[in-house]
């Protein structure tokens, strides 16, 4: 089995306000293996974001509490120092956010943007990063006649600003790639092309990708290894075809049955019952018991214990469900 790339371990996240917390992560822990694609899964608000935020040390947010370890090839990020821990973002994690609009800065070239990457991290000057930059863009289906690089991102569809952004975030060959909702937004032929976008970067630049999606089948299409996370916590982990063939948790099973089926056309789409509650009021014991079919006494009063080596679920009857 191939080294773990990415290992975190504990992870909490407590958003403190003036007279209350909201508790985004809870003891979550998980790891992605070097040249894996390993979705992440789980409704809105379920701390996908907060999670992923954390490990390139994004989260800035004043009051706010992050506990637990999080280890690229076995160093600590938490201990670095803010200067080492800008060098490693870029350089060896590469980032592509929900939507690019809103990361894109509307006031430079796509030229200006992906070039300042390359010349922070792999030292080029103006002309050897403008060359790079269009070779990169051409890589990403947007072309080499440098219409796209001298472009505004206003002036891009959507799926060719995700393509830009897919480009500044691996221009410097990170080995691990975070990719947010990456399709989100995009109709489904873009969607498609994104898809196989990433699965050719990863096997070119042997990448390891953490996918985040709220998408079941999405992540079906591109994963190796699969988390599903619900209210910060990471309830079932495993091989794609363990959690997909043979789910463990209620949770993931509800989502797999939300998926839509064209063999069900006319039917009524199965839905989960009620909502993700707020950070800030977490349901004693096993968090999804207010939302679970299987639910008993045990799970309003114990939160379960994650069991298992390569499929783990925290599950009081996953033994039943299996």
């Amino acid at each position: 089995m191939k080294p773990v790339l990415l290992d975190i371990s504990d992870l909490s996240v407590t958003f403190n306000h003036a007279e209350s917390s909201a508790r985004a992560v809870r003891k979550l822990s998980m790891n992605v293996i070097e040249g894996e694609i390993h979705g992440l899964v789980g409704e809105s608000g379920s701390g996908k974001t907060v999670t992923i935020q954390c490990i390139p040390g994004l989260i800035s947010v004043p009051s706010t509490i992050i506990e637990g370890s999080v280890k690229l090839r076995g160093i600590e990020l938490f201990d670095l120092p803010p200067e080492e821990l800008r060098k490693l973002r870029g350089a060896e994690i590469g980032m592509i956010f929900q939507e690019p609009s809103r990361y894109l800065n509307p006031a430079f070239t796509i030229r200006n943007q992906i070039s300042e990457m390359l010349r922070i991290h792999l030292t080029l000057d103006r002309r050897q990063a403008a060359a790079s930059a269009l070779e990169l863009l051409d890589q990403m289906g947007l072309g080499s006649d440098k219409r796209v690089l001298n472009s505004y991102a206003h002036e891009l569809s959507g799926g060719m600003r995700q393509r830009a952004m897919i480009a500044m975030a691996v221009s410097c060959n990170p080995c691990l790639l975070i990719a947010d909702e990456p399709t989100t937004a995009l109709d489904v032929t873009v969607e498609r092309q994104i898809l196989e976008l990433l699965l050719r970067l990863r096997d070119r630049l042997g990448m390891s990708v953490l996918f985040v999606s709220h998408n079941m089948a999405v992540v079906h299409e591109i994963s190796d290894r699969v988390s599903v996370i619900y209210l910060g916590k990471i309830v079932e982990s495993g091989g794609k075809d363990q959690v997909f063939t043979s789910p463990r948790h209620p949770y993931t099973r509800l989502l797999l049955e939300a998926i839509p089926d064209p063999e069900k056309r006319g039917q009524k789409l199965a839905t989960i019952p009620g909502r993700v509650p707020d950070a800030e009021h977490i349901p004693s014991g096993c968090a999804f018991h207010p939302r679970c079919p299987f639910a008993q006494e045990r799970c309003t009063a114990q939160e379960p214990v994650p069991e298992g080596k390569d499929h783990v679920v925290s599950c009081h009857f996953a033994g039943d469900l299996s």
